[in-house]
């Protein structure tokens, strides 16, 4: 391992790129602690810490903390994660932006462009949600969050809160292209991982004062190894297709006739499925728990960690967004065309339309098979946390994230190291990426 470290600096690109990333990641957290104008800080800390288990704590962790102190990053990442989802889902549905998409790079261009402004939009729809909400926050004592409330107040929230967004969006597109490992991937990572050591800490405490017993904590040690190596399994875990090429007789030269095979990923989209859940499921319920009526408040209760409701659609969006992510970048029939092309075949399968309706049906199977997968690890440890009265919400969503992120930015790093002939990290075989 010190080796392979080594190597990373003996990279000129590599260790530039590396750099870049953990600067970029440092701007973003001293941004995580520079606060939003017209919030008294004190207030806003006791009204949070009666929060952490309910949806505003689950927010609070994919900000790394931001929204708890009110920070210009308190939205965080995910009005640019729901921008996403929405223009995906639309470019299935809109003929234009479907044209856009297979126009390559420019469509491409032209798509990013509308996530960005469809960011901004919902940025500034939740930043005025927020900050119509503090306005009736009252820590324990009865002070108000908010000391001097109006328009004037909501005006400098919105621009702030929105600005914070957009400055997070452009951080993370440099992260990708210029850094190493996927930007807002990695932005959300950061967040998590920064609340581990109070979390130690605050469970240290409890475990002193006995309101946590000793076999508690071992046992949640055991459930996050297990968790953490079932995740590293998965996401390298491959159902191979055979496929054999014919041979081709080009001139004096004889081309094809090997044999080899098509690796599908049982988890083919990653994370990212658990993050865009996540997103869809923090949305609604956000606006709704700052909007004071009975029926919003309802909502805002039933779409929180541990109830029924937020358990339910929580697997189904995550399945949902399984297939929907593995349709968008694997295309069967695209694939089965380029074998045909070359002279390749799966041995019993007839080639062309046969082919991609095979290589369909088991990546159907198998992306079943990684959906439920995706699902119980994001709900099981949640509610085993849950019931277990852990100090910080640490389950199955962060695990499958960090774990996620973290692969996915080790197997780049091999890759640099590896096409420049170094040793990567791992001695036999290389790291299998997702893509």
């Amino acid at each position: 391992m010190l080796q392979v470290v080594q190597n990373i600096f003996k990279v000129p690109e590599l260790k530039r790129r590396i750099l870049i990333t953990l600067a970029l990641l440092v701007v973003y957290r001293i941004g995580s602690h520079i606060p939003t104008p017209g919030i008294d800080g004190v207030a806003l800390s006791e009204f949070f810490a009666r929060q952490k288990d309910t949806i505003l704590g689950f927010v609070d962790m994919f900000s790394g903390g931001a929204l708890g102190r009110l920070t210009i990053f308190a939205l965080g990442i995910m009005p640019y994660i729901s921008a996403s989802i929405i223009l995906q889902l639309l470019t299935v549905v809109v003929p234009y932006l479907e044209r856009l998409a297979k126009e390559g790079e420019q469509g491409r261009k032209k798509i990013t462009q509308y996530t960005r402004y469809g960011t901004v939009i919902l940025s500034a729809i939740q930043a005025l949600g927020i900050s119509f909400g503090l306005e009736g926050m009252h820590s324990q004592g009865g002070a108000p969050v908010v000391p001097y409330p109006g328009w004037s107040f909501r005006f400098v929230t919105v621009l702030t809160l929105t600005a914070g967004t957009a400055f997070l969006m452009w951080l993370g597109e440099q992260i990708t292209e210029r850094g190493i490992g996927n930007g807002i991937s990695l932005i959300i990572f950061a967040g998590i991982v920064d609340r581990l050591p109070s979390a130690i800490f605050l469970t240290i405490e409890r475990i002193q004062i006995g309101e946590l017993k000793i076999f508690s904590i071992l046992g949640i040690l055991v459930l996050i190894i297990f968790v953490v190596a079932a995740v590293v399994v998965m996401q390298q875990a491959v159902r191979k297709i055979p496929v054999q090429y014919a041979k081709r007789v080009v001139g004096r030269k004889i081309y094809g006739g090997q044999n080899t095979h098509i690796p599908l990923r049982v988890n083919t989209p990653g994370v990212i499925p658990v993050i865009f859940a996540s997103s869809i499921i923090v949305f609604p319920a956000t606006i709704a728990r700052f909007i004071k009526h009975p029926w919003t408040q309802a909502i805002a209760e039933n779409l929180s960690p541990g109830h029924m409701l937020h358990t339910v659609l929580y697997a189904a969006f995550i399945i949902f967004f399984c297939y929907f992510y593995t349709a968008i970048i694997f295309n069967p029939t695209d694939l089965a065309d380029n074998m045909k092309k070359y002279g390749g075949f799966i041995p019993g399968v007839r080639p062309g339309k046969k082919t991609a309706l095979y290589i369909d049906s088991v990546l159907t199977r198998i992306t079943l098979a990684g959906a439920i997968f995706l699902a119980l690890i994001a709900i099981l440890p949640e509610l085993l946390i849950t019931t277990m009265n852990v100090p910080f919400f640490f389950g199955g969503t962060a695990l499958l994230i960090v774990v996620g992120v973290a692969l996915d930015t080790v197997q780049q790093i091999e890759s640099h190291l590896l096409t420049r002939h170094y040793e990567g990290f791992m001695k036999k075989g290389r790291l299998r990426g997702r893509r």
